[in-house]
């Protein structure tokens, strides 16, 4: 069986899989197993409540959605680099 999901869905069943002692494929036969023996969704898995983000990683997350909305989220780092160094020029141009 393929499963296609999300990039961002499957890390974090990944990391909740893990966080269970188990593997994706190993959580999916067991979830397949269970509905075909009881013939319903016959259980519920839940994880401990995420804990709240530092402002620091809140900072970042913002940042990275930003680059998404404006498309260069998948700049390189020499990219992301010059980027850098443009403004640091422009900026010491205006001193």
């Amino acid at each position: 069986m393929t499963v296609r999901m999300d990039s961002s869905v499957k890390a974090s069943f990944d990391a909740l899989c893990a966080q269970f002692g188990m593997s994706a494929n190993t959580a999916m036969n067991i979830f397949a197993k269970a509905v075909v023996a009881t013939r319903k969704i016959p259980f519920e898995i839940k994880a401990a409540e995420p804990q709240p983000i530092s402002r620091g990683m809140e900072a970042f997350m913002a940042l990275r959605e930003e680059a998404r909305k404006n498309g260069v989220q998948d700049m390189t780092l020499d990219e992301i680099n010059e980027e850098i160094r443009q403004s640091r020029a422009k900026r010491d141009g205006k001193k």
